[in-house]
């Protein structure tokens, strides 16, 4: 009956899509109905500075999955072309290739799945080659593409190209609990990537049940800056509701755990590929949103909760500064697995947090992320983001301005700070960057990567 072995437990991983740290009732938005999430937050601990590696969907996914960052994986935007070639049934994509843009590269399902665990996926991909199941997923049931409609939703299903008519929240929760029904049948431990497309737009054109819909038609939204207009509204109605339809479908998941008896030797983990802002300094999207991309805390930081009742501490909150590259080898050093590329890869396991123990060392850690040639440097006080080569960069004051409203760079007196992140950022991605897919040499803009980066892409263009 799935594990009970409490040394291999059964780990849910559920991953939303464009979902802001600031969009979930237990992280202070009074008015978001997220009653499942906050339950998952009562039952372990949220993490308050959980960074993506990159604030687009693509290339953080691949960290997530990997442990390389961008500059290591070679995926630096979303993916525009690759996935599906001309087989595609998205009308506004036109694509014209198959590409596996992980080829090659270890993920931690292909060492969960070497010792043990069978691994199965409902949701997005979006890392190409989209009817090919990849990373050791027995069980592959994923998007097209990235995002769309959520009526109609362009899927793939047993290598087959099939539009799914219900509500898509609803179906890949379906396959979800399919898959996790049919680990009932052994005693081998499961990992199920449980991938929504939520919140993604679209929100709007009845792209969302009326149900979640009503709950928001009175709603202030105070909870965000003000908004200009009433289109923004009606979209952020639409935004909240795919959140809450999601959470619906994330209880589903949960009561079912508790019913099979297996909730206490499951680790759920709950988090976004990258961050989103709406209103939040003047703009409506993610690092893409603006020209050049942009690092703002609500664009670089994720919601994030890991619950495994007896083991990790219960209604617990932590600051600490974590990123997506860490990801991968705390997972794995949660249960006890070898993580064999630890030594060449930037991340660092925070096993201790999550079993409740103190981590100083953490207290002086800084986070990294990239998007092309802009990258950043994040401390507890402040935040550096440099725009290779000519600029324009940025300081904040992350203490005192935490809203990221003043720009210090040309500061007389912030010189120094100035040159001490810029060294220490250019020194950590000289030790991890791989020069052959280095962001820095590419035209990522925010438009969509359509080929191979770097000397693999032979000299084709690689970017919109």
């Amino acid at each position: 009956m799935a594990s009970k072995d409490h040394t291999k437990p059964n780990i849910l991983f559920i991953l939303s899509d464009d979902q802001g740290p600031w969009a979930m009732r237990c992280a202070g938005n009074s008015e978001l109905i997220t009653p499942n999430l906050d339950r998952l937050a009562l039952t372990g601990i949220h993490f308050s500075n959980f960074f993506c590696a990159s604030p687009v969907c693509s290339p953080a996914r691949a960290t997530l999955l990997t442990g390389r960052i961008p500059s290591q994986h070679g995926v630096h935007d979303w993916i525009a072309d690759g996935d599906m070639g001309a087989d595609n049934t998205i009308g506004w994509l036109k694509q014209e290739k198959i590409i596996e843009y992980l080829k090659g590269m270890t993920g931690y399902t292909d060492i969960l799945a070497a010792h043990g665990w069978k691994c199965g996926l409902s949701g997005k991909w979006h890392l190409g080659d989209s009817r090919k199941p990849q990373k050791s997923f027995e069980s592959w049931y994923v998007h097209q593409c990235g995002g769309a409609a959520y009526y109609g939703a362009p899927m793939i299903r047993d290598g087959k190209v099939i539009n799914e008519e219900r509500y898509i929240t609803d179906v890949i929760t379906d396959e979800g609990l399919a898959y996790m029904n049919k680990m009932l049948e052994n005693e081998n431990p499961f990992y199920l990537g449980v991938h929504y497309t939520a919140p993604h737009a679209p929100w709007q054109n009845n792209n969302h049940p009326e149900h979640y819909l009503s709950m928001y038609e009175n709603c202030p939204f105070e909870s965000v800056p003000p908004l200009k207009n009433d289109d923004l509204r009606d979209q952020l109605k639409g935004y909240y509701a795919s959140i809450t339809a999601m959470d619906a479908n994330i209880g589903r998941l949960v009561d079912w755990l508790e019913e099979k008896g297996l909730r206490e030797n499951t680790l759920i983990i709950f988090t976004s590929d990258n961050g989103f802002c709406f209103g939040h300094h003047g703009v409506v999207g993610k690092g893409n949103a603006t020209r050049p991309v942009n690092m703002y805390e609500e664009s670089v930081k994720v919601p994030a909760i890991f619950s495994h009742p007896g083991r990790i501490p219960m209604n617990a909150v932590t600051d600490a500064l974590v990123s997506a590259y860490d990801f991968m080898p705390t997972l794995l050093d949660y249960v006890q697995l070898p993580f064999p590329e630890g030594e060449s890869l930037p991340g660092k396991s925070f096993k201790r947090l999550l079993l409740g123990d103190s981590m100083k060392e953490r207290d002086h850690l800084v986070v990294y992320d990239e998007y092309g040639p802009v990258r950043m440097i994040r401390e507890k006080e402040w935040k550096y983001v440099h725009r290779y080569p000519y600029g324009p960069h940025e300081l904040y004051d992350i203490l005192n301005d935490p809203g990221e409203r003043v720009n210090l760079i040309d500061a007389e007196e912030q010189q120094d700070t100035v040159a001490a992140m810029k060294a220490k950022l250019e020194h950590w991605f000289v030790k991890y960057v791989d020069p052959h897919l280095d962001g820095t040499h590419e035209a990522v803009t925010g438009e969509g990567q359509i080929g191979l980066a770097g000397t693999a892409g032979k000299g084709q263009p690689a970017f919109k």
